[in-house]
């Protein structure tokens, strides 16, 4: 595993439940601004032991993973369950439950 995996994978791992963190932002916070494909592809590939909360990496409209990567609903219940809630088109309501990054404790 490179060292920008393990990055992308230490922040994800500090998201709140009842929050959500877009590729982009996770991307800036490694210090690569540019890589959120590769979030996107640290997320599809991460290891099974490691318990991450990918479900909570979505774009930043708060469009949720293809239905492929979680199965259909699967990304969606989880998020739910933590009480994110969607708006009419499908998206998660970002202003509610945008992480702001590994200093904000609270998870707001």
């Amino acid at each position: 595993m490179n060292e920008l995996y393990r990055n992308i994978y230490r922040l994800v791992a500090q998201i709140p439940e009842g929050r959500v963190a877009t590729y982009g932002q996770i991307a800036a916070l490694t210090g690569n601004p540019r890589a959120a494909r590769t979030v996107g592809w640290a997320m599809h590939s991460v290891p099974r032991e490691l318990r991450l909360p990918c479900h909570r990496v979505v774009n930043r409209a708060g469009q949720l993973a293809p239905l492929h990567i979680f199965g259909p609903g699967m990304q969606r219940a989880l998020l739910e369950a933590e009480g994110v809630t969607f708006n009419r088109q499908g998206c998660i309501n970002m202003r509610a439950h945008l992480w702001r990054g590994p200093k904000d404790q609270a998870g707001y």
